[in-house]
């Protein structure tokens, strides 16, 4: 992805998902980005970015998500997301 606004190394999340955008009159997929982070120094939040290949986009310009968590909320989030993955592969296993 050329002009990438997130940073990719070795230590991303997620280099390469399948994602897609939606809005009230288009959606459109591409490949994505999704990583998370929280500062080095002094740690007070966590950071889940997501960035869609804009190549693959009509509707959008070049652009990066960001939420920004406190600890609560990142285990929270961490949490629906263990629970969904337990249901799929339950289900694929089936």
């Amino acid at each position: 992805m050329p002009d990438r606004i997130l940073k990719v190394n070795a230590y991303t999340t997620l280099d390469l998902v399948d994602a897609s955008a939606t809005g009230h009159d288009f959606e459109e997929s591409a490949f994505a980005v999704c990583n998370v982070t929280s500062p080095r120094k002094h740690p007070d939040e966590i950071t889940l970015e997501l960035e869609l290949d804009w190549t693959q986009l009509d509707a959008l310009a070049p652009h990066a998500d960001k939420l920004t968590l406190s600890p609560e909320e990142a285990r929270k989030l961490a949490a629906d997301l263990e629970k969904h993955a337990d249901r799929v592969e339950a289900e694929q296993r089936d």
